[in-house]
């Protein structure tokens, strides 16, 4: 068994302004800004890092259940409407949102080096894809019957995302559509990625507790360690900094985890969320190697540094 070593990190709460907010997903701008998705308010959310104030977004249809987010290099925000089957683009200036109906449950959002718009679907099995410049949307379906496709990563091999209801890691083909199957151990359920400097791939494996290694380009499963909370740890959320350096945290753990995984000396180190974390469904990491968390039960954000 590894050695669980003490994690010297210091993790900044901030609290949402609208109470039960759910903020479900984090992304960073190209202005150092956190942006974030309000589930249940029904907002986006910007945290200034600078000034520790946060601004609210309202969105104009109503209960669309904004999931997920990125943002682009001109700092607008995509979004996904989860409950109401669309994606949303955000000008952060005027605060006008713009709706691409894409049909089903879009989950997770991506931007490609392109430029181009890339989104999951939980329930309808499906991943789509949004050219931002015409509006046309494509959805193709994932061979595997209730993969349950979820956490989605861009990478120069195309577009990996995790089949949640299944023991697999999907690619599509960003000029074909083509999707493409890989199987990694009996029993793992892959819940969200995180590409590493190197263009590999590290995944939570939310069933097992697990966190998991696989080659983009070889198509094959690396390698895989158990998490330090052990089998009912549920990692979920998690990111790699550009020191190659990975970091999630363990949802099943009270409070939850922000653990830190060093890939060369194969060494953990943990340390647990001040205000409980409510669960990291997601978190994202800035070029300048600090950490964004969406902290959804306790209705706060954080940074972590």
């Amino acid at each position: 068994m590894l050695a669980l070593l003490l994690l010297a990190v210091t993790i900044h709460e901030f609290d949402v302004p609208s109470a039960d907010a759910r903020p479900h997903d984090p992304a960073a701008a190209p202005d150092g800004a956190l942006w974030f998705t309000e589930q249940k308010a029904n907002k986006l959310g910007r945290l200034d890092p600078r000034t520790r104030t946060i601004r609210e977004f309202p969105l104009t249809v109503r209960d669309s259940g904004p999931h997920g987010l990125a943002v682009d290099r001109d700092g607008n925000v995509w979004f996904t409407a989860n409950y109401k089957g669309y994606v949303g683009k955000l000008d952060a200036k005027t605060g006008k949102v713009r709706v691409f109906e894409v049909g089903g449950d879009p989950h997770t959002p991506v931007i490609d080096a392109n430029g181009v718009v890339w989104f999951t679907e939980q329930e309808g099995n499906q991943v789509g894809r949004l050219d931002p410049k015409t509006g046309h949307v494509d959805v193709r379906r994932v061979p595997t019957d209730q993969s349950k496709p979820y956490g989605m990563v861009a990478t120069r091999e195309g577009l990996f995302f995790c089949e949640f209801g299944s023991n697999k890691l999907g690619r599509i083909d960003p000029a074909t559509l083509t999707i493409t199957e890989f199987v990694l151990p009996d029993g793992a359920r892959p819940r969200r990625l995180a590409v590493a400097p190197d263009g590999t791939i590290y995944y939570s494996d939310f069933a097992r507790g697990y966190l998991g290694h696989f080659d983009p380009r070889s198509g094959k499963f690396l390698e895989e360690w158990p998490s330090p909370g052990g089998p009912q740890s549920k990692p979920y959320g998690i990111a790699a900094t550009s020191d190659g350096i990975v970091w999630f945290s363990e949802s099943g753990v009270q409070p939850n985890t922000l653990v830190r995984f060093d890939p060369k000396a194969k060494s953990f180190s943990s340390t647990p969320i001040p205000s409980g974390g409510g669960v990291v469904r997601n978190m994202v990491s800035t070029p300048e190697g600090a950490l964004y968390l969406a902290c959804s039960g306790v209705n706060k954000v954080a940074i972590a540094r």
